[in-house]
């Protein structure tokens, strides 16, 4: 059974979001102290975090850094707040999905089960795809070039396994968001480019420079 750890402060929201996970069989964890809340992921070791932005103490931002310092487990932000900001902010942080407030619990259960079943099953793999010198590690979701390591988030890897399956074609952006989020409709245009980004620097900052491009209108390909 997969453990959920919703932090929440709204207690009607908490309420329903934590009855309607049970339902679909999943444990969750409600953080019962918001001054305390990695203290809590620790000890509870959930699967998954669905993480409130607007929280007593420190808000989401500020506990999205401390779990991810420790852990890439995925992340959920829930918020009431809809500015393009936020939503890079929250990825920037490390989060893997933004879901904005009021929403349907349909939606949310789906982006749960979906990021739980990508997730834990990637762990899964144990192969290597190489191309112009960089070898990526799908074992621990790693690339390494000229001697160097960088770690990759479960977006970015995502990204970079499905670019590599298509050395040479352009992938398009509505390609990966449906690889990423499979009902990408409620995900801005701003979060893919965000992830690619983010993708790109930690490649060239190992030294390689350009590996995946951009194909104006079209989307992004590695040559």
């Amino acid at each position: 059974m997969f453990r959920i750890m919703l932090v929440e402060d709204d207690e009607k929201i908490r309420r329903i979001v934590a009855g309607t996970l049970r339902k679909w069989k999943y444990e969750v964890i409600e953080s019962s102290s918001f001054e305390q809340v990695l203290d809590e992921f620790t000890a509870g070791q959930p699967h998954l975090v669905l993480l409130d932005v607007n929280l007593p103490v420190y808000d989401g931002f500020y506990w999205c850094q401390q779990i991810r310092a420790v852990s890439k487990v995925p992340i959920i932000f829930l918020s009431s707040r809809n500015q393009n900001m936020d939503v890079i902010m929250a990825i920037n942080m490390g989060a893997d999905d933004f879901v904005q407030k009021p929403f349907d619990l349909g939606v949310l259960v789906a982006k749960v089960s979906a990021l739980l079943r990508r997730n834990y099953t990637y762990q899964d793999e144990s192969l290597q795809m190489a191309h112009r010198q960089l070898t990526f590690h799908l074992s621990n979701s790693s690339v390494e070039y000229g001697g160097q390591t960088a770690e990759l988030s479960r977006n970015e890897f995502i990204i970079l396994q499905t670019m590599m399956r298509n050395i040479g074609k352009i992938v398009s952006r509505d390609s990966l968001m449906q690889v990423l989020w499979s009902d990408e409709q409620f995900i801005d245009d701003n979060t893919l480019t965000v992830n690619v980004n983010r993708l790109r620097r930690k490649i060239a900052v190992l030294g390689l420079e350009d590996f995946i491009v951009t194909r104006k209108g079209m989307g992004y390909i590695i040559e």
